[in-house]
């Protein structure tokens, strides 16, 4: 059956934004970044004025070679993703050597990676066990606005700004260092989460005190 180009344009625009944050970071980047790396390392997404006209310049013109729908999909949704600047959302690992320790507390960081989370501060970088001791060096340090702070969501890994996340207290989860304070990018999924795991307080990052943080141990 033959499907007008007005039909396949809205069908593809729904599909891309119909995925979740966790099917993409974890199958579909993945993928598309593979096929990319071996296939057609040049593509450069930049050069299409939309989602569309990408998904249907590699169904046509086979721009990576022959590849099956769920292939093209993926590579699709990866190139698509990065050339909107999702690189530092969804591509930025925080990731650790055996050697790196938490400046806190002296936990070596590669053994709890999910609970990795990092700081820049006047040139300098630092990588913490959890979000608490992180914000224990912040406030010790009074970094205020100077810092970059990158977290990881608890559902997906996926890395995000600190300042633009919200944070449950209080939950049957712990990190390495006990009690903590659990990310999220949204507060739909935060608020999904307190259900889920019993907990007690939601704080955005403005909420957050050296009292708070300090309660938490």
């Amino acid at each position: 059956m033959k499907i007008f180009p007005s039909i396949f344009f809205l069908f593809t625009t729904l599909l891309v934004a119909h995925y979740s944050d966790a099917v993409k970071i974890k199958k579909l980047y993945p993928m598309g970044e593979k096929i990319h790396t071996a296939r057609c390392a040049s593509l450069n997404a930049n050069t299409f004025d939309a989602y569309d006209a990408l998904v249907m310049a590699l169904r046509e013109q086979h721009l990576c070679g022959k590849l099956s729908a769920k292939h093209r999909e993926a590579l699709a949704v990866y190139l698509w993703d990065h050339r909107k600047g999702a690189k530092e959302q969804y591509f930025e690992k925080l990731t650790v050597t055996k050697e790196k320790k938490c400046p806190v507390c002296g936990m070596y960081l590669y053994k709890y990676p999910q609970w990795v989370s990092k700081m820049q501060l006047q040139g300098k970088v630092y990588y913490f066990d959890g979000i608490k001791d992180m914000m224990k060096f912040y406030f010790q340090h009074n970094a205020t606005s100077n810092a970059v702070l990158r977290v990881q969501e608890y559902y997906t890994n996926k890395t995000i700004d600190a300042r633009k996340s919200y944070f449950v207290v209080g939950s049957d989860v712990y990190g390495p260092m006990g009690d903590e304070l659990i990310a999220f990018e949204d507060k739909h999924k935060a608020q999904q989460f307190m259900l889920d795991h019993r907990g007690k307080q939601l704080f955005d990052f403005t909420q957050i005190t050296q009292e708070l943080v300090r309660s938490l141990d």
